[in-house]
């Protein structure tokens, strides 16, 4: 765009009948005429007139445009799409076929103009671009890739995305993690010491060494059985820690200097934007260890000295979905068995965040007969993938909740639903009015006990009288860590040093301990007196019921926890 005013011509672009290389642009004194071709951008012709007076007019015209007209990205490139006949794409999906964009356009050139390839037909290629108003750029795109473009207009972080995927498929990144060499401070020094002062975030990130830094850290996380891995920036070092069974334990302290390295390469592996460095960012990607496939959660958040990045490891295969290995007894199975075969109903699985209530409740649909019902599940994320469910995740950018996707649910038949967390008014309703109309409706919700989800039920909105047509059970339950067998909890292998199965802590893996309250007459008329815990606990009791407590003292006669350890967990 120059000084006076040129504005890019789009329309034409998009049905392929657009102005000649020396018609893209519209160079014009007459403001008011601007105004009106920047119609949904509400600006008036004065505004206009000192556009070429204001700063990155020149360098960022469409920035410069946001800024006067006080819109955001989102909402000024719908109504420019809108206006132009463009189409717009809040998530563009990359092809294939756009690999010639990412082979002849260079990537810095890419970047630093936020645009991306799409996808081809081989006449036309459609890229999209976070920055419409520069006509020279598409000229020499479409030399560079010898065809006409195709304009989409989409977010910049959108773009930026594309452009991380597009130009990681060139390099041939692997994704694969192997067992290269043992990880320690020496290793991680290596690594340190071989990785260049690159400042292109992109070009850190495909570096060798940096590749083979995070496979190592990832394999080491595998094989010590590691659910999530933390990378913490401090003011002078970087902490990596692993959560294994529930505790998070220190593994490396590279130096800070690998930070920047790492975050990027991750950033990479899960499809973020990598030169956003100051906003909450989520990815997921899958990785390969052999036959196993580990699905990789990452979660991105600026902190005052660097980006903390947590990473979810899960790995399917090493899950037993089975009621006897999580730790239920033969009673309390029997007990749960005849609840699942209920025609209709509602159970609840409480505990806190990182219980394994959604272990639990994959246990319980294996008993399901998936040939004769139809069961279907709406969680966040899902974390299992059984044979015969249909599951549906959440996904609140496309307005798929909790709420929305049960609503959708019921309209397809189902028999057995799981509601990944009963979170607000509306689900509780939603599940409620499921489980009294002929559907079986497993969920979870947070509380502490099983008596205490009944008023936490009442709490977000769901009346008493309809808790107590609907619910059959609640269960509730805690992780305890197993004595590791092979030292006998004492951390020392045979000649003294560190036991290499637990790795000197004492335990390895975790045993679930749990109370089911099955609903009985007192229970539900004290609900509908709207009871509180104690007093529904109390009910309970003198109908049978025991507690989480008691099923934690039988696994500690039998060997399987510490007392130390039930402590931690049952305060």
């Amino acid at each position: 765009m120059s000084k006076r005013g040129g504005l890019l011509s789009l329309r034409g672009r998009a049905n392929g009948s657009g102005p000649s290389r020396g018609e893209t642009a519209i160079v014009s004194d007459d403001w008011s005429r601007v105004a009106s071709l920047l119609g949904p951008l509400n600006l008036s012709a004065e505004q206009l007139r000192s556009f070429p007076m204001m700063p990155g007019s020149d360098d960022e015209p469409w920035d410069t445009l946001l800024t006067m007209a006080a819109l955001d990205e989102h909402t000024a490139l719908s109504r420019l799409a809108e206006s132009t006949g463009l189409e717009f794409m809040a998530e563009p999906r990359l092809s294939e076929s756009a690999s010639r964009f990412y082979q002849q356009v260079p990537a810095t050139v890419a970047r630093a103009h936020h645009v991306a390839g799409l996808s081809s037909d081989g006449r036309w290629m459609t890229v999209a671009t976070a920055q419409p108003m520069q006509p020279a750029l598409f000229n020499l795109l479409e030399d560079r890739v010898d065809m006409p473009l195709r304009i989409v207009l989409s977010p910049r972080a959108a773009v930026a995305s594309l452009i991380n995927r597009g130009y990681e498929r060139q390099q041939d990144l692997v994704t694969e993690i192997v067992e290269e060499m043992p990880l320690d401070e020496s290793a991680m020094a290596n690594v340190a010491g071989s990785i260049g002062q690159a400042t292109d975030l992109l070009q850190l990130a495909r570096q060798g060494p940096v590749i083979r830094l995070v496979n190592m850290i990832l394999f080491e996380a595998l094989r010590r059985g590691a659910s999530d891995v933390h990378v913490h920036p401090l003011e002078s070092t970087l902490s990596i820690r692993f959560r294994v069974d529930g505790m998070l334990n220190e593994a490396f302290s590279p130096p800070l200097a690998l930070a920047p390295a790492i975050s990027s390469r991750l950033k990479v592996m899960t499809s973020l934007d990598i030169a956003n460095r100051h906003s909450p960012q989520d990815g997921q990607t899958t990785v390969r260890i052999g036959n196993h496939k580990i699905d990789i959660r990452l979660s991105v958040i600026p902190t005052i000295f660097g980006e903390r990045l947590v990473m979810r490891l899960l790995d399917q295969s090493q899950t037993e979905l089975d009621l006897s290995s999580v730790g239920l007894s033969e009673a309390m199975q029997r007990q749960l068995g005849e609840l699942i075969e209920r025609p209709n109903g509602l159970i609840l699985v409480t505990g806190p965040t990182g219980s394994g209530k959604t272990t639990t409740l994959y246990a319980a649909l294996e008993k399901v007969d998936r040939g004769s019902r139809n069961v279907m599940t709406i969680e966040d994320p899902v974390e299992y993938h059984l044979e015969g469910i249909s599951q549906t995740q959440v996904n609140p950018k496309r307005n798929v909740t909790f709420a929305t996707g049960l609503r959708a649910l019921l309209r397809q038949d189902p028999d057995v639903i799981l509601v990944g967390e009963i979170r607000d008014e509306e689900t509780s309703r939603l599940a409620i009015q499921a489980s009294l109309t002929g559907h079986l409706v497993l969920a979870t919700l947070h509380t502490n006990d099983a008596p205490s989800a009944i008023p936490r039920l009442i709490d977000i909105g769901a009346p008493p009288y309809l808790i107590t047509s609907c619910l059959l059970a609640v269960m509730a339950q805690r992780l305890l860590r197993r004595v590791c067998v092979p030292c006998a909890g004492s951390g020392r292998g045979e000649e003294g040093d560190r036991c290499e199965t637990c790795y000197g802590t004492g335990f390895k893996g975790r045993v679930g301990v749990y109370e089911i309250m099955t609903m009985t007459d007192e229970l539900r008329r004290l609900t509908a007196q709207k009871a509180d815990s104690a007093t529904l606990y109390e009910a309970a009791r003198r109908s049978g019921f025991r507690s989480m407590r008691e099923d934690a003292v039988e696994k500690l006669a039998a060997g399987i926890t510490t007392q130390a350890e039930i402590s931690r967990v049952l305060r």
